[in-house]
């Protein structure tokens, strides 16, 4: 066929090449090949596997034996299923006719993944950090063979594989399926225990702890990947795999990022937010902000105001972002003023604040009652707010009637 499907295919790529191969090998089209119908079948089958996103990754984990088990097995690529049931050379080139060949040379070992948690302070100056991890080496006594020169012998069982194919008679149908050896546990070898390497116990690596220095470069983000080529695991006849760590930033009391700027929750009382006084914050380098609040103007809650160029340092840039400061007034208690010993002075707040303003006052014709205003307990505070909100308890729901359940379809 002239299709060419890669093994990153399309839905719709995909489904052209199943037609093509259908068609080809349709049992009505081909009644004099007896095995056009069997052909036809490991098309289809194939076809119901890869188009099914869920049954394809099962298989290219764990085999067909996976898709009925819910993936218990081992298992082959998807690109190695269409050759298993097409034939050809490599990935999905072999069943429809040309196409990219697999790729060649050694394979490289996994990757190993790591999350370096790092303090704002660190990604304001920057530092170096020494990290230890754990990973698989080369076995320096056996040289990675696993055993004695000339003992590791190529299973027979699987002829190399570490997988077999199996068959199992279901009814009037064969299923196929693939499961890991069973005579070398898919080691692909067979080592005699009397000859296995002492050191690494026939494995071929052995555990190593690697000290690796990682730079936390000043004003690094949360995300960004350091990786270190080479210094991850090492399987024989493999490339040795890579470590990559990701910075992740650990939450601040006082700070909080968005991107090169820095937020700066500052709670002050009334006295400050009407009459001025100094706001200090301790910065991230140890410096301790000295900011006037001004006489004269007045500060309201949720008030944001900014100081310029002291955020944090721009990632390998010298720029730095701004420091915004939020604002919220803490109004005093009663018994502050009883502490204090001016609980007698509360009444001069009259002749010193503003006077109210009486925005919605009754006509004089209208009826009028007098109440007293209830004061609420933390418990009932949160309640109430709960209520305003929109919630409702249980014992607040609306009584008379039955309690019904809606189930989903």
């Amino acid at each position: 066929m002239s299709a060419q499907v890669s093994p990153d295919a399309s839905d719709a790529d995909l489904r052209s090449a199943y037609k093509k191969g259908a068609l080809k090998h349709h049992p009505d089209k081909n009644a004099h090949n007896p095995g056009a119908a069997e052909k036809f079948k490991e098309i289809s089958h194939a076809y119901e596997i890869l188009s099914d996103r869920h049954k394809r990754q099962l298989y290219d984990q764990y085999g067909e034996e996976g898709l009925d088990q819910g993936g218990m097995a081992g298992g082959m690529s998807a690109e190695d299923l269409f050759s298993q049931f097409f034939g050809g050379g490599g990935g999905f080139g072999g069943f429809f006719g040309g196409g990219a060949m697999r790729e060649t040379g050694p394979k490289k070992a996994r990757t190993i993944q790591h999350v370096h948690n790092v303090s704002l302070e660190d990604m304001y100056r920057g530092k170096m950090s020494k990290l230890a991890l754990q990973k698989s080496v080369i076995c320096s006594k056996c040289d990675g063979r696993g055993g004695k020169e000339g003992a590791v012998k190529r299973c027979p069982g699987c002829d190399g594989q570490g997988m077999k194919i199996m068959m199992r008679q279901m009814g009037p149908m064969i299923q196929r399926f693939q499961t890991v050896c069973p005579e070398c546990q898919g080691e692909c070898e067979i080592i005699r225990d009397k000859d296995r390497c002492k050191q690494c116990n026939g494995k071929k690596t052995v555990v190593e702890r690697k000290i690796l220095h990682v730079p936390v470069d000043r004003g690094v983000r949360s995300g960004t990947k350091i990786p270190f080529a080479g210094e991850g695991d090492q399987m024989p006849n493999m490339v040795a795999g890579d470590v990559v760590f990701e910075i992740q930033q650990k939450p601040h009391q006082r700070f909080e990022r968005k991107g090169d700027d820095l937020v700066y929750h500052a709670k002050i009382d009334l006295v400050t937010a009407l009459a001025g006084g100094e706001l200090h914050i301790e910065h991230l380098d140890e410096r301790w902000l000295c900011i006037p609040l001004t006489y004269g103007r007045i500060i309201k809650t949720g008030e944001v105001s900014m100081i310029p160029n002291q955020g944090m340092p721009s990632y390998r840039h010298h720029d730095y972002g701004n420091l915004y400061i939020e604002f919220e007034v803490v109004m005093p208690t009663m018994n502050e003023f009883v502490e204090d010993g001016r609980i007698d002075k509360m009444p001069q707040l009259r002749d010193i604040l503003p006077r109210p303003r009486h925005l919605n006052t009754p006509p004089a014709d209208a009826i009028k009652e007098d109440f007293e205003l209830r004061m609420l307990d933390p418990t009932q505070q949160t309640r109430a707010q709960g209520s305003m909100m929109g919630g409702m308890d249980e014992d607040d729901a609306p009584s008379g009637g039955e309690r019904v359940q809606c189930a989903s379809q």
